[in-house]
């Protein structure tokens, strides 16, 4: 009786709409007619299930204020994971996005229709040595290479490399998609080149290798160095295919960091490789396709190529990528210069901003930055880092969170950890206003 009296005295649309007039400036009336609907359907339930009916005109503000508000929006990452998948893996560079049109397909010196790809094509050529091709990620560039090189016969992979590349996409999964036929070598934890001699038929296409960019196989191992697995392709002229993952195009060795160069693989002899965009690279999501001129020029064919492209807004970061890695100017790729920084430069950054917060309950402790993003597992920087005393570590992450913009944090021993290694200079300044809270 009670539930039926509340919802007899619910309000009337219409009676919601006059006290909504002022918002009508603001938003479309369709919009606001909607949203009051379901903020009284809403109610309604709620009295339904026995709870308290929110109040209305209040979340009918809130739910067309939430519409306005863009979901997709910049965090400070203060955790020192250099590529955090959460986060969009690699910071993007500084890129005067044209506005209106641009010369995406056009040939400006022609006056004819061009080609997209040829805006990272050439600088991808200086930089690996030969052609290149992009899509919209690496799944999609492993699909294609096996789609066009392989479909509907055997490639030959080893047993330890079958991985999960994230979200639940594993290269089993991707080669049976493209139509390539899965030939296992090999055991989990050892391989030999003579697995793949032995395997070798009329129906194989492709040997391909899978840099385990996600985790380490340690103990009793073996695998064929990237030259024996070359020479054997050109011994039985078949295509040897490297996915590299992580696509390191820097030495980044003398940083603490260990991953094969994209060139090192091309220069060894293997015949197509390919990597991601927004790792090690440094850029946007994008899948990376070189090798050899006639390898390149059937992907580039392929139908699947159009469905799998980039679009202009990915070029254009691509390309600013590309270039800053090609003049060697580190610094202006944000991963980059990221990972090249010190402790030292980190615990000077990190003294002077508890200086701007004196009574920060917070002292400087060691730690370690990773790099993420699925790649060099088991590798990381030395760092410094901020810890923060509070009395609930999980209330005040979810405080940061809530602030704008929101400051992602690791909580560990009870204590906030900031680690300024993945925190853009200019945003200490609003990083520290979010701190502020803290102080004694």
């Amino acid at each position: 009786m009670i539930a039926s009296e509340q919802l007899r005295a619910l309000p009337s649309v219409e009676s919601l709409l006059q006290q909504l007039a002022g918002l009508e400036a603001r938003f479309p009336r369709r919009l606001i007619v909607e949203e009051t609907r379901r903020a009284l359907e809403c109610a309604r339930e709620a009295i339904r299930e026995g709870r308290s009916a929110p109040a209305l005109l209040p979340a009918i503000t809130e739910a067309l204020a939430r519409l306005e508000t863009p979901s997709l929006r910049r965090v400070i990452n203060a955790t020192g994971v250099v590529l955090h998948t959460n986060l969009g893996r690699a910071p993007l560079p500084q890129a005067g996005l044209p506005a209106g049109y641009s010369n995406l397909e056009y040939d400006l010196a022609s006056g004819k229709r061009g080609k997209r790809d040829v805006h990272a094509a050439s600088l991808l050529e200086r930089l690996l040595g030969c052609p290149a091709v992009a899509v919209n990620n690496n799944a999609a560039a492993v699909y294609l290479a096996l789609h066009e090189l392989a479909a509907g016969y055997e490639v030959i992979v080893s047993r330890g490399e079958l991985i999960e590349i994230g979200d639940g996409f594993r290269i089993p999964e991707i080669m049976q998609r493209s139509g390539a036929i899965l030939r296992e070598v090999g055991t989990t934890n050892r391989t030999r080149v003579d697995d793949y001699r032995a395997a070798l038929n009329e129906r194989t296409r492709l040997l391909l290798r899978v840099h385990p960019s996600n985790f380490h196989v340690r103990g009793f191992t073996a695998r064929p160095d990237v030259r024996e697995l070359a020479d054997l392709g050109r011994e039985a002229g078949i295509p040897v295919y490297e996915d590299l993952g992580s696509g390191c195009l820097v030495d980044l060795q003398p940083f603490g960091v260990t991953e094969p160069l994209a060139q090192d693989s091309l220069a060894a002899g293997v015949s197509l490789v390919s990597f991601s965009g927004d790792k090690l690279l440094g850029g946007p999501q994008a899948g990376i396709l070189a090798g050899r001129p006639e390898l390149i020029a059937r992907l580039r064919r392929n139908p699947m190529f159009r469905a799998l492209r980039l679009d202009k807004v990915i070029y254009q970061l691509l390309e600013v990528t590309l270039r800053e890695i090609l003049l060697e100017r580190w610094d202006k790729v944000p991963a980059l210069r990221m990972i090249r920084l010190t402790e030292q430069d980190i615990r000077a950054r990190a003294e002077a901003l508890l200086g701007r917060v004196p009574a920060l309950p917070a002292e400087l402790i060691s730690g370690e930055s990773v790099i993420g993003g699925g790649s060099t597992p088991d590798q990381a920087v030395p760092t410094c880092l901020i810890a923060l005393r509070v009395a609930d570590p999980g209330n005040a992450e979810r405080d940061l969170r809530a602030c704008a913009p929101p400051v992602i944090v690791r909580i560990a021993q009870e204590r906030i950890l900031i680690d300024l290694r993945t925190v853009f200079p200019e945003e200490e300044p609003l990083l520290e206003a979010a701190l502020a809270r803290f102080a004694a």
